[in-house]
């Protein structure tokens, strides 16, 4: 086995039920950490639950319930949520966990020894919601009617004086910057972490450590009257979940596996603490910092954060019943690129659902081994040789494991997710050229060949997909007769690529993956009808707002073939490799101005997110753009040098 990798996510707050961001968050580690043990190395994956600090002492008195049982009542939530959709991690750690409170009183008296801790009176604008101090001086946010809000949920400020220990993070400021010069790639995506040195280089302020007016704590030691902050409370259990503070030699050993972490995963507003608080505090107890944050952005719903506290959130349990578990495991790792905000739509799931998992990967699946079980081949034997079409198939699998590889190392699933459709695009495309359902009776040894590369690359995609979907994979491998058998280096196997693999398929009536049936009615608020109001006489009605365009999705695809369509004289069949959109069906009604020979190898521009729909019995998911000649004839509308899958803007 290779070294230990430790992966983390935020700890949340146990205020109110979880929803699909903070899924999200947990869901990449998640990812992550599959995709380690795939690869075959020990790995430890925390999460959990920040249980102290004002907003919750305040939750629990509005229900009238102490804060414990209040939190108590809360948890349970968060680890059926995690259980329904196949989290698998090492311990799920409380802060209101005993070995937890242990462990950051020994944080907390280790400072004090070295000096890192004083006393002295605060005065300061606090965000409850936050649980964080803000300064207005530098960062003057005032709502309309001229109050401070907080520069991160937007809402109202507390003025707080109070006593307080304090951390001398000052004293750090030179030893963070130097950190952060000699490690460019601390942060994943970069841009974050140049926010985080001008943010040091304005100079830092000693931390506030204690809590004097808040009961609900860590009691601080040495002096019972404070409770640790909550921010260096819950930072603290990256550590004290792999045992540190324990003297026991089981807890001792696991730290010194596990510490340096590999990644902390978080949300892009919680930055600040993990990269400048965090490694301070390591570096004040002679601790190695983090090898890594990974930093993504808001799911959006609207324009707006998808959060509990602004009341917008989507019930991700509500989704799993409506789409399945994986499904929304899958969407969100390939929708949202850590590298920026994305938006959750149910219209673009249920379209990407259909297009990806049902008609690009499921129906891929049901062909090989409807193929196979139709003409008694289900015990597939490694090829002996290879025709140059399917040598060219085993590069391009290699190929594509390359490109996954090196996108899941860096965090970006959204590409990592990419590049495996473009392999499956790519197989799709090999089984069409080489119609083994003809070669099953005109050349049997190629039939077999076929069948025996398609499976080959299948068990490739089913490998690379098991961390985002790990049960429907298991389901396809399954289908070729094989299994994940943990121990394996499948890094060293699928890099090796030598498809000397022997497969036992089995023709299962159970569909991999169903086309969605939609639920946006479901989502939609009444609204009260309005009586139509007549347009002004000089208003132009064929003019459309921004919001109509930035609804249509324009992306680039090349045409890789083209074929005319049976009992129509006017429509066309074409396949496109729409890069991250994967491979689409799209009918064109062009065939009296083109012929398929002119189509083929041409990069155009298609309607991505058009409701697909059936034209002479066949499916069409999308629609390509064409403009008419001097002689009305249509002629496709080209780019020039744009990558497949780019969205024209």
């Amino acid at each position: 086995m290779k070294k230990n990798y430790y992966i983390t996510t935020p700890i949340y707050y146990p205020n109110a039920q979880p929803h699909l961001g903070t899924l999200y968050s947990t869901l990449l580690a998640d990812i992550s950490a599959r995709w380690q043990r795939l690869m075959g190395r020990q790995t430890f994956f925390l999460t959990g639950t920040d249980e102290h600090g004002q907003k919750i002492q305040e939750k629990a008195e509005a229900a009238g319930m102490p804060p414990k049982a209040f939190v108590d009542s809360i948890v349970p939530a968060y680890k059926d949520l995690w259980k329904l959709y196949g989290i698998a991690y090492d311990r799920f750690i409380r802060t209101t966990d005993a070995d937890h409170e242990h462990g950051v009183e020994q944080w907390i008296k280790l400072l004090l020894e070295k000096g890192d801790i004083y006393k002295a009176s605060y005065e300061g604008w606090y965000c409850v919601p936050c649980e964080t101090f803000v300064n207005v001086g530098s960062e003057p946010l005032k709502n309309t009617d001229g109050h401070f809000i907080c520069p991160n949920c937007k809402r109202g400020l507390k003025q707080l004086a109070e006593e307080s220990y304090f951390f001398r993070l000052s004293a750090y400021q030179d030893r963070l910057l130097a950190f952060y010069e000699t490690n460019p790639d601390f942060i994943t995506p970069k841009e974050r972490l140049q926010e985080v040195i001008s943010f040091v280089k304005a100079g830092l302020k000693d931390l506030s450590l204690s809590r004097k007016t808040v009961s609900w704590g860590i009691p601080f030691p040495g002096d019972p009257s404070h409770t640790v902050y909550v921010w260096a409370d819950a930072l603290n259990n990256y550590l004290t979940g792999v045992g540190y503070g324990s003297a026991e030699a089981k807890a001792i050993a696991l730290l010194k596996d596990c510490w340096p972490a590999d990644a902390h995963v978080m949300a892009k507003d919680i930055v600040r603490f993990h990269a400048v608080y965090w490694p301070a505090f390591l570096m004040a107890i002679d601790l190695p910092t983090p090898k890594k944050l990974v930093v993504h952005g808001y799911i959006l719903a609207g324009d707006a954060k998808m959060s509990k506290s602004l009341g917008n959130a989507l019930d991700p349990a509500k989704l799993a019943s409506w789409y399945g578990t994986e499904q929304i495991r899958y969407y969100l790792a390939r929708q949202m690129a850590i590298t920026h905000d994305g938006t959750f739509d149910l219209k673009d799931l249920e379209d990407r659902l259909t297009a990806d998992l049902a008609n690009s990967l499921g129906n891929l699946l049901n062909r090989i081994t409807t193929l196979a079980a139709n003409n008694d081949y289900t015990a597939v034997a490694a090829p002996a040789s290879l025709e140059p079409a399917s040598e060219a198939l085993k590069l391009r699998t290699a190929e594509g494991y390359r490109c996954v590889a090196e996108e899941m190392d860096k965090y970006y699933f959204h590409t990592a997710l990419a590049e495996v459709w473009k392999l499956i695009a790519a197989i799709n495309a090999y089984v069409h050229e080489q119609q083994p359902w003809k070669l099953a009776k005109s050349n049997r040894a190629l039939f077999e060949e076929v069948i025996a590369c398609a499976c080959n690359a299948l068990y490739v995609v089913g490998l690379l997909l098991w961390p985002v979907m790990p049960n429907k994979m298991e389901e396809l491998l399954a289908c070729l007769g094989v299994n994940i058998a943990w121990g394996s280096d499948y890094d060293a196997l699928l890099r090796a690529n030598s498809w000397n693999h022997t497969f036992t398929l089995t023709k299962t009536e159970k569909v991999l993956f169903m086309r969605p049936e939609s639920h946006l009615h479901e989502l939609a608020a009444p609204q009260a009808a309005e009586p139509p109001k007549a347009a002004p006489a000089q208003e132009n009605s064929n003019e459309i707002s921004i919001d109509d365009v930035a609804k249509v999705q324009l992306v680039v695809g090349t045409i890789t073939e083209c074929t005319s369509v049976p009992n129509s004289d006017k429509l066309l069949c074409l396949k496109v490799d729409a890069g991250e959109y994967g491979q689409r069906q799209i009918l064109s009604g062009v065939a009296k101005d083109l012929k398929p020979e002119e189509l083929v190898g041409r990069q155009g521009v298609f309607i991505a997110n058009l409701k697909p729909r059936k034209m002479a019995g066949m499916l069409s998911e999308g629609m390509m753009l064409y403009a008419y000649d001097k002689d009305g004839k249509n002629k496709l509308a080209t780019v020039d040098g744009a990558a497949n899958g780019q969205r024209v803007k």
